[in-house]
């Protein structure tokens, strides 16, 4: 195992925050299980706790330990992952509520298409993630554009350029219809 993501381990581990390059922008990490951590990353990044943050995973079987998918979302998970889709669906019963939305007990879940950060995600499992800035502000690309902005509130910031492409495109498909919440690198 890289010994950046050992380290890495290590810091989620211990409820800290972690910075890496994901195939669409750099993103700030937590423990979806540690509701302190989730806090913090909310914090920092100056967002409404409240406001759900997205879970990436790095394959079906991380996805499917945190929501229900049905056909829709298995064809679409199975056409567009790894890669720039996420898909709002049900959390499953035992997730926490403080994971996706509380009210509508929905999770968005991605698998991003970055070597680095599929390994991180193999070795520590499934991670709350948001990109790298305040926010309203334009995402980081890269460890260093991260560090300006959020300075020492991330424990460690793994070296590495994202994608620098437009974000997911997020699909609710907890309505009668698939639904567009954000269009970005996938046209659904």
């Amino acid at each position: 195992m890289n010994t950046e993501i050992s380290r890495a381990v290590g810091h989620l581990g211990a409820g800290d925050l972690v910075g890496f390059p994901t195939d669409t922008v750099y993103g700030i990490a937590a423990d979806p299980y540690q509701e302190d951590a989730v806090r913090r990353l909310a914090k920092l990044k100056g967002r409404d706790f409240a406001k759900p943050l997205a879970v990436l995973v790095a394959d079906m079987d991380q996805a499917i330990s945190l929501v229900k998918f049905d056909d829709v979302a298995l064809d679409l998970a199975e056409e567009h992952w790894p890669g720039g889709l996420t898909l709002v669906l049900r959390r499953i019963e035992s997730v926490p509520e403080w994971i996706g939305d509380s009210h509508s007990r929905t999770v968005g879940v991605r698998c991003p298409d970055h070597p680095l950060a599929l390994e991180l995600l193999k070795t520590f499992g499934p991670l709350v993630v948001t990109s790298a800035n305040r926010s309203g502000e334009q995402p980081a690309n890269t460890a260093d554009e991260a560090i300006a902005v959020l300075g020492d509130g991330v424990a460690q910031y793994i070296d590495g350029d994202s994608g620098g492409v437009p974000p997911s495109t997020v699909v609710d498909l907890t309505k009668p219809a698939p639904f567009v919440l954000r269009q970005g690198l996938v046209s659904i």
